[in-house]
């Protein structure tokens, strides 16, 4: 770590070293969500303000994950190839010019484009602003390789003994990060430039996000190209280190069907998209439910997300490290599937206790559960597709999210909070098909 992009390989791995690097890769995934978080409050009033409606607003949010479908298994193969921080750096830079592009729908004439009047969709109309704005998110997610590749630099700077805490760590973080940014907005909009005052505060935190990366990131592995070095350089440290560099020639190894025909990873895929499809579905349908049935306010619903969110890092922090020092990865995510679905059933009542007793079992559910996840994931990944299969996973749940947020409001709108039973079915599904995690977490223990 001596000097800005070093690789560190595996000396990072190293106790103080490590935690020197986790440092700001903790602060990079906390100024993400942040700037990603600050925005939330307010944007279905900007998109409505825009010509919007709630179907273009739900339109709106599933544009991210489309287009991280498409980019993010690019960019996790890319940081096999280039090197973590270069992919990092690159990512940081279209989320940066993302919300440049989202600054800039508040100048652009608003100059109507289509008017419909749909059935299925309502009544709306396409402005020069709204395309922007679905411009700016599309950048972002094509982009968006943030959380994979940090996922994998994790994965390569972490001994597999430590990886539930660090991943933990890293949902802390994100938790952090949902904590502040709403509570960001609501100061920085409450002054003379209103909604746009946060959308700025996202652009200076992402502009801070490449900061980090240039100046307190280094590389956390030794097959990255660097300056001056061409095929033979790389083949030469593959020559050197065969078990842990992916040089150009193997390129073509990490496409999706390849990274697909690597043991258990398909079924480990499926279970990543079950999971996301539940939690996307509840996310969708659960703000509709407040808002109509338990005619909560903005306020109320912004309340029992931050209790939410607070419950999530104390779980991810304290009692991750505990749980994880005597149980296996595989047997916290079978207890945390099912822990997680007794949440969505308790919003089958509008008992306000009850309501908040399921919010304990989210937190607790989720906080042992994805983590624990997200560590076996690694560990069955190798550190040779390390960053292929994390883009992959990146996918699998863009996927979901698509389908979850799409299908979610239909459902609710079709079959009202009877919606939360399909979600605890998909939760629990993903928690009877867990249990194959608890062998394939043995066979890596005795490998």
């Amino acid at each position: 770590m001596g000097r800005m992009g070093v690789e560190v390989g595996d000396d990072v791995r190293a106790e103080g070293a490590g935690r020197r690097v986790l440092i700001p890769l903790l602060m990079v995934n906390f100024i993400n969500t942040l700037g990603f978080s600050i925005v939330i409050p307010f944007l279905i009033f900007l998109v409505e303000g825009y010509g919007g409606n709630p179907f273009i607003y739900g339109l709106l949010g599933s544009t991210y994950p489309a287009c991280q479908l498409l980019g993010a298994p690019v960019l996790g193969r890319w940081s096999d190839l280039y090197g973590r921080r270069r992919i990092l750096l690159l990512s940081q830079f279209g989320t940066a010019l993302s919300w440049c592009l989202f600054l800039a729908s508040f100048f652009v004439p608003f100059t109507m484009l289509l008017a419909v009047d749909s059935p299925v969709a309502g009544a709306f109309l396409l402005t020069l602003p709204l395309v922007v704005l679905f411009a700016a998110r599309a950048l972002d997610g094509i982009t968006g390789g943030n959380v994979s590749v940090a996922n994998a630099y994790l994965a390569d700077i972490t001994p597999e003994r430590e990886r539930s805490r660090n991943f933990g760590r890293m949902s802390i973080s994100t938790n952090l990060g949902f904590i502040v940014g709403p509570a960001l907005a609501g100061v920085l909009a409450a002054g003379v430039y209103g909604e746009m005052a946060p959308v700025l505060g996202a652009l200076f935190i992402s502009v801070a996000g490449l900061v980090v990366i240039l100046l307190w990131l280094p590389e956390s592995g030794r097959c990255a190209i660097r300056k001056g070095e061409g095929r033979g350089g790389i083949m030469r440290v593959l020559g050197m280190e065969p078990a842990r560099c992916n040089g150009p020639a193997d390129l073509k190894k990490t496409r999706i069907r390849a990274i697909l025909s690597l043991r258990h990873i398909p079924f480990l895929m499926l279970l990543y998209f079950v999971l996301f499809l539940g939690f996307n579905i509840y996310y969708t349908s659960f703000v509709v439910f407040a808002a109509g049935d338990l005619s909560w306010t903005a306020a109320e619903i912004g309340l029992y997300f931050s209790v939410l969110s607070v419950l999530m890092v104390i779980v991810q922090g304290p009692v991750l490290s505990w749980a994880s020092g005597r149980w296996a990865e595989s047997t916290l995510i079978v207890l945390g599937c099912w822990v997680l679905g007794l949440n969505f059933l308790l919003l089958l009542t509008e008992h306000l206790a009850l309501i908040y007793l399921a919010v304990v079992f989210f937190a607790l559910g989720n906080g042992l559960m994805w983590p624990s996840f997200l560590a076996l994931l690694s560990k069955i990944a190798g550190p040779v597709h390390q960053g292929a299969v994390q883009g992959a996973g990146g996918s699998a749940g863009g996927l979901a999210s698509i389908v979850g947020l799409i299908s979610g409001g239909l459902l609710y709108g079709a079959i009202g909070s009877r919606t939360f039973l399909i979600a605890a079915a998909i939760v629990f599904a993903a928690g009877a098909l867990s249990f194959r995690l608890v062998g394939i977490g043995r066979e890596f223990e005795a490998g």
